[in-house]
């Protein structure tokens, strides 16, 4: 395990809507650096950077053309190295967003795989043997190649899959996990690691984490092969890069290898991690919103602990299951939430095990937007908008004209901004930067130290410890009041706590920390 993962608290960016310094309307490396100070300061000291490869970006990036090239809007690989530079000199680790499920269609593998004369690429993607033989049981496209045969895809139509084998074969067109060529694709995988690895970068996200091998069993048996086999090698030759998984279930993801896994959301309170913040409908569905941090709501902490306790208590010498704020597929939390619930939810977020990942512009309250599709988003898009740096120009992401931008900026007359919530120490920024300078202070507070609820009745403070800290937490209207084990000296408050023998009293929406 990297040492630094301990006390990483990471911060999402989008590279294209985060800062502007070309004019063009579009986030650049350069932009990145321009505020690798800003980060900082917030208390982050860890970034994910989504794709940033060359793509035709028919998916934001998630089509890679070109694995070893970065996206020319963004800059060259030398814009990319440097940004690795200047953030390591600020204590700041990186890690980029890897695809290693599928490709574009415009990818020269791919490209070769479409040749009708076989080739050392022919079997990186897996084909049926003829042009009308379907690819029964998956997505599936023919009749756009001279080879004689249909391709599956993983997601988009733009993404066909790279073949690392079926764990259990049961078509003849499909190859098994140990043929030379899906080793070959894993090889290659490697390949493209190890060559950002060794030019400054800490690791990787990796989208779709669980979509390698096809067929596989409910254990993920294959894929899991894969990447412990890619563990194994960062362990020996790249021991403090990091991996973090888009799999959403520890129990396989850490097991398989991965030093982090995080909660993906499932709409509508799918899991557990759902009801903490986004337990209403969506997208047409009409449901009474019962997050558990929206002001009295009704919603119970119980349903995200029946989901989490499991998962955190069979893998927490696995690894790190970790929390986020929201990211690029999901709907930013200011959407039903305002910045007193937002103070709530983020002192939890920040304050559990495994380490927190800070999405752009959540810091600030920036707001979801309906807006139409851009680059395959879909309802995704409204998540995101460019970064509100300030109160002026296009809020301060970008100089270009309006008309010119990746996306629009919030038009509403108050829409936030870093600039001025920076004066206010009562702003939502404020409090960011205060939980974060807690949490980097307090051991007991880091990703390793343990977990246990302590007091979790409805209509009471939830109570939970970490380490030798009591943490409580009341997201009602009203006043709470439970017993606690022991007393104790409130650090820090958010909102008014009081401890007077083990007696807690918390304020309407309000937030403790007790040692």
């Amino acid at each position: 395990m990297p040492k630094w993962l301990k006390d990483a608290v990471f911060y999402e960016i989008y590279p294209q809507s985060f800062y502007d310094t070309n004019k063009d309307g579009i986030g650049d490396f350069n932009g990145i650096i321009a505020k690798l100070d800003y980060i900082k300061d917030l208390g982050c000291n860890a970034l994910w950077i989504n794709p940033c490869f060359d793509s035709p970006f028919k998916d934001a990036g998630y089509d890679v053309r070109d694995y070893k090239k970065v996206a020319p809007r963004y800059g060259t690989n030398e814009d990319l190295v440097n940004l690795f530079k200047e953030a390591h000199k600020r204590g700041i680790h990186v890690l980029l967003d890897l695809v290693p499920g599928h490709t574009s269609e415009e990818h020269e593998w791919f490209k070769m795989s479409q040749k009708a004369e076989k080739n050392e690429f022919s079997n990186r993607y897996p084909w049926t043997n003829f042009c009308f033989q379907p690819a029964v049981g998956f997505p599936y496209i023919g009749g756009e190649s001279d080879r004689s045969g249909c391709y599956v895809l993983n997601f988009f139509k733009c993404q066909p899959a790279l073949n690392y084998g079926f764990l259990k074969v049961d078509q003849d067109w499909q190859l098994p996990v140990d043929h030379p060529d899906c080793i070959a694709t894993r090889e290659a995988l490697k390949d493209i690691m190890r060559f950002w690895m060794d030019l400054g970068c800490d690791g990787y996200r990796v989208d779709m984490a669980a979509s390698l091998v096809k067929n596989d069993d409910e254990k993920k048996s294959g894929t899991s092969a894969i990447w412990r086999n890619i563990r194994e090698m960062m362990d020996k030759d790249y021991p403090e890069c990091a991996l973090v998984s888009e799999w959403s279930d520890p129990q396989l993801a850490l097991k398989a290898g991965y030093h982090m896994d995080f909660y993906l959301n499932h709409p509508g309170g799918g899991n557990g991690y759902a009801t903490l913040m986004r337990d209403y409908g969506f997208n047409g569905a009409e449901k009474e919103d019962r997050s558990f941090f929206k002001k009295d709501a009704g919603g119970d902490i119980n349903r995200f602990l029946e989901d989490y306790l499991p998962r955190y208590k069979d893998t927490k010498d696995d690894g790190y299951f970790c929390l986020i704020t929201c990211n690029h597929d999901t709907i930013r939390p200011k959407y039903n939430l305002d910045d007193t619930e937002l103070k709530l939810a983020y002192a939890f977020i920040f304050t559990m095990p495994g380490a927190p990942y800070l999405y752009y512009g959540d810091e600030i309250g920036m707001r979801y937007f309906d807006l139409p599709t851009k680059e395959g988003g879909y309802f995704r898009t409204g998540s995101r908008t460019p970064m509100q740096w300030t109160s002026g120009k296009n809020l301060g992401f970008s100089e270009a004209e309006a008309d010119q931008l990746y996306l629009p900026v919030d038009p509403a007359a108050d829409a936030p901004n870093v600039e001025d919530q920076k004066k206010d120490p009562a702003s939502l920024l404020s409090t960011v930067k205060e939980l974060l300078a807690l949490r980097h202070k307090e051991e007991d507070l880091q990703a390793d130290a343990e977990f246990e609820p302590v007091v979790t009745d409805a209509g009471k403070p939830f109570v939970y410890r970490r380490g030798s800290l009591l943490l409580a937490v009341n997201p009602n209207g009203s006043a709470a009041e439970c017993t606690l084990p022991h007393g104790g000296e409130v650090i820090y408050s958010i909102g008014e706590g009081k401890v007077e023998g083990n007696a807690l009293t918390l304020a309407p929406q309000s937030f403790v920390v007790i040692r």
